[in-house]
């Protein structure tokens, strides 16, 4: 079976990507202020995977331990690694990179490769083309940036690491020469390198450290072992990493497939005033945004929406559907986003109003699901589509808080968690969102289950003791009789059995809006069960459980 013949390859290396991207501020909103002066290393699993040049220069070094390298360096950063920090920081770098040579393939953050051939075409030359990349990234503030460039892009990953230095930051190793160049590298670098990892996952470490053993130190050495005795003892992947050390690297460049462009916009000249205006043009580009979600078969779940007024006001919002959107559904998105007041609207959601014409609207893709989801039953949809299809109708006639769902909000009394948010939408996500508040210490809130029949407005209730006497809480919580019945609405119901009382204190700290309650759960002879609430001298009705 003929090997295939090593593809010619460039590599780009950034050294200490993930200090990079952190000094870049990608997602470190949590992380002290950082700059270039201040020696900062990360640290993975209690071990330094990138530091800074200061810290560097302080004696840190990849793989230490983070309390030896504190003790190197006393003023020393750490940071935690983040991976996502780390992809979302490089992502703008590899589309930079794609506009000058298109076909990158991203093996790590920080680390990237694709075919000389094509660049080395157009600009002249292998050193030529990573020169001008090199220059291209140094513009948008990357310094230090590697280039390596052989047969295999394992050797140019080992030519862009050793073969390298600050001021000359590329290395091309000529066609036919690799083995050479790697003969001298220690066989450490087949772990250390991300296609040799790559290649053998969770082998090389233990292939590396066993060739140490027998004696072998380089890839040389390690080459020209027989490929029958390496099969033997290491398998097919000691055979790959043997193909490696001697610079028979037939791994192909793989470039990444550029994500689609999903989002659309529409520039309007002059701007808009008038919101039906607006709407109406952009019914082209709402037919082209799901055309263009069809087409790779999906759906948009949740739509965000950019406004840009022209004296440069913006107004941005991500709406959500309860099934997928449709053309229509973009434009009615984009007129109610306009047609909203300055405030608050369904518990705390800030908008903006454009004070000027529309100038530019873009629309996007905030989150989408497979189109197969959302296609129709063979036989309808049964109840639940045509209830979708109705409110969404009534909707579009109303606008977008013409039709409200209730929603399970935080408080302490069951009336104020009652909120209500406009169908399809949901309340504020985040520190105000719904699943957030819920989530605080509400001291005197009732735990579950909570009762089926919450009154809009408490029903004023009068709870006696056996003897007619008025019952009531002191401030210790306890109660002056045992409560034998309570007459609501004029009707005498006899108290079976009872629990409680449980205070419920608000703003304690505040003598004019301080509230102090107390809640009993009581049961009547026809076996209704009551949610009762005693606030000084006065009884209410809170709840029913049916």
């Amino acid at each position: 079976m003929a090997v295939e013949s090593p593809v010619r390859s460039l590599v780009l290396w950034f050294p200490d990507w993930p200090v990079t991207a952190l000094l870049q501020g990608a997602g470190a909103d949590e992380l002290p202020p950082l700059d270039h002066v201040r020696p900062v290393a990360v640290i993975e699993r209690n071990l330094v995977t990138a530091c800074s040049a200061t810290a560097r220069a302080e004696g840190v070094r990849r793989g230490q331990r983070r309390r030896d390298a504190q003790a190197r360096c006393p003023g020393l950063t750490v940071v935690p690694g983040d991976t996502a920090r780390d992809h979302r920081a490089f992502a703008p770098v590899v589309s930079a990179i794609e506009e000058r040579a298109p076909g990158v393939q991203v093996v790590r953050p920080g680390l990237c490769a694709l075919r000389a051939k094509g660049p080395a075409r157009y600009y002249g030359g292998e050193a030529a083309a990573a020169r001008m990349l090199i220059e291209m990234l140094n513009g948008r503030g990357l310094a230090g940036v590697r280039a390596g460039i052989a047969d295999g892009p394992f050797t140019a990953e080992q030519a862009a690491k050793s073969g390298t230095s600050a001021t000359d930051p590329v290395c091309v190793v000529p066609a036919g020469e690799a083995a050479g160049f790697l003969a001298p590298l220690s066989v450490a670098v087949l772990e250390a390198s991300s296609f040799g990892a790559g290649a053998a996952p969770s082998a090389s470490d233990d292939l590396v450290g066993l060739l140490a053993r027998l004696g072998v130190q380089t890839l040389a050495e390690f080459a020209a072992m027989t490929p029958d005795r390496v099969r033997e003892r290491f398998g097919e992947r000691g055979v790959r990493l043997h193909a490696l050390a001697g610079g028979q690297d037939s791994r192909p460049v793989e470039p990444r497939v550029p994500p689609p462009e999903l989002a659309r916009e529409i520039a309007f000249e002059p701007p808009l005033e008038i919101a039906d205006q607006v709407a109406f043009g952009m019914r082209v580009t709402a037919d082209d945004f799901i055309a263009g979600l069809g087409a790779i078969d999906l759906v948009c779940t949740e739509l965000r929406v950019e406004l840009i007024g022209d004296r440069g006001e913006r107004s941005e919002r991500v709406w959500l559907h309860p099934g997928s959107f449709d053309a229509a559904a973009v434009v009615d998105r984009v007129r109610w986003q306009l047609s909203e007041e300055v405030g608050k609207h369904g518990g705390g959601d800030e908008r903006e109003v454009l004070r000027s014409g529309v100038s530019l609207v873009r629309i996007s893709p905030e989150a989408v699901d497979a189109a197969s989801h959302h296609a129709p039953a063979i036989f309808g949809g049964g109840p639940e589509e045509k209830v979708h299809h109705a409110l969404s109708r009534v909707q579009a006639m109303l606008g977008h808080r013409g039709v409200l769902t209730p929603e399970i909000g935080g408080g302490r009394w069951l009336t104020e968690r009652q909120v209500l948010v406009p169908w399809g939408d949901r309340h504020a996500t985040g520190s105000d969102g719904l699943a957030a508040q819920r989530a605080r210490p509400w001291p005197g809130s009732l735990p579950d289950p909570l009762p089926t029949t919450v009154f809009a407005e408490p029903i004023p209730v009068d709870v006696r003791a056996l003897g007619g006497e008025i019952i009531d809480v002191d401030e210790r919580g306890s109660v002056s009789a045992v409560p034998a019945t309570f007459i609501e609405s004029g009707r005498r119901r006899a108290i079976e059995a009872w629990a409680g009382p449980w205070p419920v204190v608000e703003r304690a700290w505040d003598p004019t809006r301080s509230r102090r309650a107390h809640r009993f759960q009581v049961v009547d002879a026809d076996g209704g069960a009551w949610l009762l609430v005693c606030e000084g001298d006065a009884w209410m009705a809170e709840a029913l459980y049916d």
